[in-house]
């Protein structure tokens, strides 16, 4: 009873506000279209289906996003969204940018956020991505004057099939009111974090089918240049591995990397436990549930906070991500590989750690003797364009290497020690614990399969092997996947 009258009361005036979306959408839509379509950054394809829209006018059907309730957790959710601006276009696109936004007391930071998405985006990587905007405020007048500012600004990416914005009806959310008071939070700060779990499983129901991969961002991001394609290689480096969230930043709910085929669990998980505990400490327990023990976290960071003011009261929040490099995509692509080493490991510092994207883990071991080595023995052989390795940390900057050196093989055979290459060539020495070689393809005639470090001199000092960083040449078929 209670959703039935508020809906009817609701739809006295979603009637009327709800045109004004959808009149300013057609306005700027017939504005732009001459332009549009005399504008070769948009695919001839698309130019085609604007046209067929303008002679067969869409009816509300097109407008309106239905999805079917399914009893498994595979199913989307029963939701019916509001589109307050944008058309999905039917090609499936290689990356959704999923961004919740409501309203703040102080600052407002959506409109910047995009548009960094988008100049920060190159003309081949703006053909592979979408982003959806869900507003998520129950105020509609905000919500309208908001569209309306979204479409003035970009009006182009709308009509192209890039931005969506859309609106999920109150009535399909669950009380608010009475909520649990778990970690001592109070009422309104409870009722806060709840509703916003809420606006996630939402969004997240909706992008379920756009999409080949998902990305979480929040409303207040600066991105790096060209964050797409080194998405992509990151991607493609961990094909054949397990994985469910690849995070491109260590704040919040950003830069958060799914498959999109996850997206319908995380939307019913984080429905089912919406008043238990902030989202990003949901996220961690469904990374968990589906067997990623570890988090997966590269450097450097793709995406940086740059709001002043949180959501949540207009509080201060000047949180930054020190990893963030706004004009780099150079982050290293370790391909999947076995390793093995003959060094004494100390405790669970095992030889994987050096090689892990999980930040702060590396090897360590204990003094290691002259012909003492540590080998990368890949999945399959690999094109290497640069490789970094680094020991040492600097609160234990004398368990370096003090004297070893890099080699790449080939030619691996099955031993009874397992895979092993059986021929190598030496690319240089460690100089202060230390050693990078670039233009590795260049300088060597074969795809590599294994990448050694062997110890030329007997040390007194343990050995931490903080990192190990390859870059991988990829074929520019791959890359465009």
């Amino acid at each position: 009873m209670r959703l039935m009258w508020k809906s009817v009361d609701k739809m006295r005036c979603l009637r009327k506000r709800s045109m004004f979306p959808f009149l300013g959408f057609l306005i700027t839509f017939l504005l732009f279209f001459n332009l549009y379509m005399d504008d070769g950054y948009v695919l001839e394809a698309e130019k085609r289906r604007l046209g067929e829209t303008l002679l067969h006018p869409a009816n509300s059907e097109r407008y309106v996003h239905t999805f079917r309730d399914l009893s498994n957790f595979s199913g989307t959710i029963n939701v019916t969204y509001r589109y307050l601006a944008g058309i999905p276009l039917p090609r499936k696109k290689y990356l959704t940018i999923g961004l919740s936004s409501v309203k703040r007391k102080k600052g407002n930071y959506l409109l910047e956020t995009i548009k960094s998405i988008f100049d920060q985006s190159s003309y081949e990587e703006l053909k592979e991505i979408v982003v959806v905007v869900h507003l998520a405020d129950f105020d509609l007048v905000w919500c309208e004057n908001l569209v309306q500012e979204i479409m003035r600004k970009f009006a182009h990416h709308i009509i192209a099939g890039r931005l969506l914005v859309i609106h999920t009806p109150e009535e399909y959310y669950p009380s608010l009111d009475g909520l649990k008071r778990n970690y001592n939070d109070p009422e309104d700060r409870v009722r806060f974090r709840s509703k916003q779990n809420i606006d996630y499983a939402f969004l997240l129901n909706f992008c379920t089918n756009l999409s080949d991969f998902y990305m979480m961002l929040e409303d207040d991001v600066r991105c790096s240049r060209n964050f797409l394609t080194a998405l992509k290689k990151v991607i493609t480096s961990r094909e054949g591995s397990y994985w469910v969230m690849l995070e491109f930043s260590k704040l919040g709910y950003i830069g958060k990397l799914y498959h999109s085929k996850d997206l319908p669990r995380l939307a019913h998980f984080l429905l089912m436990f919406y008043q238990e505990m902030p989202c990003d400490w949901l996220l961690i327990h469904f990374r968990g549930l589906l067997a990623q023990k570890d988090v997966i976290r590269f450097k450097p960071s793709l995406f940086q906070h740059m709001g002043y003011y949180s959501s949540y009261k207009g509080a201060e929040n000047k949180l930054k991500d020190d990893d963030f490099e706004e004009d780099s995509i150079d982050i290293p692509d370790n391909p999947p590989a076995s390793l093995y080493t003959n060094i004494n490991v100390f405790e669970n510092y095992d030889a994987t750690k050096a090689y892990s994207s999980i930040v702060d883990e590396y090897f360590w071991g204990k003094p290691p003797c002259t012909g003492d080595f540590f080998v990368i023995i890949f999945n399959k052989s690999t094109k290497i364009s640069r490789i970094k390795i680094v020991t040492g940390t600097e609160d234990r900057q004398n368990d370096i290497l003090h004297h070893g050196a890099l080699e790449v093989g080939q030619k691996s055979v099955e031993t009874k020690q397992g895979r092993q290459c059986t021929s190598y060539i030496t690319l240089g020495e460690f100089k202060g614990g230390k050693i990078e070689v670039n233009n590795v393809d260049h300088k060597i005639g074969f795809d590599i399969e294994c990448v050694r470090i062997v110890i030329t001199a007997s040390q007194k000092e343990w050995l931490i092997i903080r990192t190990i960083s390859l870059w991988t040449t990829l074929p520019v078929s791959q890359l465009k996947k």
